[in-house]
């Protein structure tokens, strides 16, 4: 059920990371950022001739991270493309002697003509198949006293015990591809296939559309099957928060020309509610008032209908119950002219791209059906089975179990063992394409706590005088759970990095470079970023900042702190990408 994976990417260098400064820096925090590592990396401060070598590297790299970020038109380019774009020989992605906006400028070019080439390859192919079944047999209360015995009433035929007869009394097929001829402009072909009861159908249609400059768009069709068809689509932004789409056409067939039209008004009633009002003229005319609202968790759409041949009322609302597992409610009630409805299901994204979903429908004159439906990418299978004629307390409460059920089977046995295995060798595959950096950026964070252990050592010591800001202990990687000290998954396996020092020993790293630690101390790099008895942390991945890398590739990863202000303890645990400030009042541990 898993869908392709993401082709791996190397780790790149973050210069911001490593000075721990915000993109929007400015050159003075950039300078007073390169000066703080400077005195902690010059080769000079260290005397060991170890140490030294170790020093001038992260010293080199420190002196590459302030030349890049403080000259304009090497930072404009590493913000737009990254290293590889400062590596290119002769810069010859733009010419140097531009300004940054201007290198900022060419970059937007080149990406739109990047744009442009992706689209004139892209087919962007989308389709539907719909399988209608006829299941009423299962649940069917009338009896033929003809295929019944007299004496067991058992049932029989002409071959004797007969099973439940399920039946396939449709099928609708689409398919749809675009090809685009410009940025603007788009050739979309589709066709549809479709029977019910062996009666059978189809079309083909070929549209192109163009995006006008004035925030809308044309597009025109031609359609043979059914009859010659032509017509005629445009939509139009009004205003800041109002559109227009009409549509027309002109069906030709046996009983002449039939022409049909359809206008629909939009507007943004508020940051989350939309309001529409559509009116269709042909066979059948209507008039439609429809208000969605839409939040992060919700999605309400009310609907009111007067036309020709049917009026009715409807309402309908889903909900997300399980944020990280995608699971969502829906339920839904339509009453009118035909009768009335009522609906309810639940839909569940079963990976990145794909979602499947459950529905029971019953009411009058339609009975009951299960309606299940799988998405996947641009593709929907949908498969409508009518379970009875009437509305029954059985086919209901088996519409509603069964699915449940096998989907709890199918899922234990194979959907999850199948995804943890896919995302199993999506995480390998991302650690052995970055396996050399690893290692690199391991040898490198250990060098670097070595080298602030004088630094390390001096701010603890004034932050202690003073009762300021005091890292007691800061672990960063994979935790078991989201309290400040619960266990790693490295932990539980046994490896248990010691307070300020490297997490990973040289025995660990020849023996066991094959299972790499889960998590890290940071407790001496992460003390040594204390300022004033404040530390600052910028949004962007933690692996990056001096003395740390990323023990987990491919993880979600977090960063726990423990520490001491004014004498009181304190605990916080933030993710990998997210800002951290503290000292702050809400870290406060209560002893009690």
């Amino acid at each position: 059920m898993e869908d392709e994976g993401i082709e791996p990417m190397l780790i790149e260098e973050n210069y911001y990371a490593f000075l721990n400064v915000p993109r929007n820096a400015t050159n003075e925090e950039i300078t007073i950022a390169y000066r703080r590592l400077s005195r902690v990396y010059h080769p000079d401060k260290h005397l060991d001739l170890s140490q030294k070598k170790e020093a001038e590297i992260l010293f080199n790299k420190t002196k590459r991270a302030y030349e890049v970020l403080s000259d304009p038109h090497q930072r404009a380019i590493y913000d737009s493309v990254g290293v590889k774009g400062l590596q290119t020989e002769g810069w010859e992605i733009v010419q140097r002697t531009k300004t940054p906006q201007e290198i900022r400028e060419e970059f937007e070019r080149l990406a739109r003509e990047q744009e442009e080439r992706r689209l004139q390859m892209r087919t962007n192919p989308k389709g539907s198949l719909s399988v209608n079944i006829n299941a009423t047999d299962i649940f069917s209360s009338y009896e033929d006293e003809y295929d019944y015995d007299e004496v067991g009433g058992d049932r029989i035929g002409d071959a004797g015990f007969s099973f439940p007869i399920v039946e396939v009394s449709g099928m609708t097929l689409s398919q749809s591809i675009e090809a685009p001829l410009t940025v603007r402009d788009t050739l979309c072909l589709s066709g549809q296939l479709s029977t019910h009861n062996g009666v059978g159908g189809g079309s083909v249609t070929t549209s192109v559309r163009r995006l006008l400059p004035n925030r809308g768009w044309v597009e025109a069709e031609v359609s043979a099957g059914n009859g010659p068809l032509v017509g005629l689509r445009t939509s139009r932004v009004l205003t800041k928060h109002t559109f227009l789409n009409v549509n027309g056409s002109l069906q030709m067939g046996r009983r002449g020309i039939r022409p049909a039209f359809m206008t629909s008004l939009g507007t943004q009633l508020d940051q989350q509610t939309m309001g529409y009002m559509t009116w269709r003229m042909g066979q059948q005319s209507s008039l439609t008032t429809t208000v969605v609202r839409q939040t992060k968790e919700s999605h309400l759409t009310f609907s009111i209908q007067f036309g020709i041949p049917h009026s009715f009322a409807s309402i309908s609302y889903s909900h997300k119950i399980s944020v990280p597992q995608e699971i969502k409610v829906r339920g839904a009630i339509r009453a009118g002219t035909f009768g009335a409805v009522l609906e309810y299901g639940v839909e569940k994204k079963v990976s990145k791209h794909s979602s499947l979903s459950a529905a029971v429908s019953f009411g009058v004159p339609n009975g009951v059906t299960l309606k299940i439906k799988l998405t996947r990418a641009s593709q929907t299978y949908s498969f409508p089975i009518h379970l009875s004629e009437d509305v029954a307390a059985s086919p209901v409460f088996y519409a509603t179990i069964a699915p449940v059920v096998v989907w709890l089977v199918v899922k234990r046995l194979v959907v999850d063992p199948y995804v943890m295995e896919q995302q199993a060798q999506e995480k390998e595959k991302q650690r052995q394409v970055n396996r050399a950096r690893i290692l690199e950026k391991q040898r490198e964070a250990r060098a670097a706590v070595e080298l602030m252990r004088a630094t390390f050592s001096r701010i603890r010591s004034e932050e202690e005088s003073r009762k300021g800001l005091v890292i007691v202990r800061a672990l960063y990687g994979v935790l078991l759970s989201t309290a400040p000290w619960g266990r790693s998954r490295s932990a539980r396996r046994g490896a248990r990095p010691s307070s300020g020092s490297s997490a990973i020993s040289e025995e660990q790293e020849a023996g066991e470079a094959d299972e790499e630690l889960e998590v890290i101390d940071v407790t001496v790099p992460l003390q040594c970023l204390v300022r004033e008895s404040k530390l600052i942390l910028y949004e962007s991945t933690k692996s990056q900042l001096p003395g740390f890398y990323d023990p987990c590739v491919g993880e979600e990863k977090s960063l726990s702190v423990q520490y001491l202000f004014h004498g009181h303890l304190h605990e916080c645990v933030v993710q990998d990408n997210d800002p951290l400030r503290i000292p702050k009042q809400s870290h406060r541990v209560n002893m009690t």
